[in-house]
């Protein structure tokens, strides 16, 4: 996605790091650099814009939900795996004694 014109800071840049943008997970200089981005790309605004509308509804409709604790690190580490071209081993999802989904080990 761009607008065809040349940015300092490229458009996949700022795509695959939105969600650190939207989360406050940078560093300030890397939020402005984000910023002047979304002024000159519209394609970008808009889609950092259905992102951040994306997260609110999430918020407010799942907001309550207890996460176990471990679910954060295990989730950004397989963004991480993807995001570094390697593979991702797919888990079966099982159902536990408890009835509760588990994900069976490899």
């Amino acid at each position: 996605m761009s607008c065809g014109e040349p940015h300092e800071t490229d458009c996949s840049e700022v795509l695959d790091h939105l969600y650190e943008f939207l989360d406050h997970e940078m560093p300030d200089s890397d939020c402005t650099k984000f910023e002047v981005h979304f002024e000159e790309c519209s394609p970008c605004l808009e889609k950092y814009g259905l992102e951040q509308a994306v997260k609110k509804l999430v918020k407010r409709c799942c907001g309550q939900d207890d996460v176990p604790s471990d679910l954060r690190s295990k989730v950004m580490g397989r963004i991480d795996l993807i995001r570094s071209g390697q593979a991702v081993p797919e888990q079966d999802v099982t159902a536990s004694d408890s009835g509760q989904p588990t994900a069976a080990k490899e």
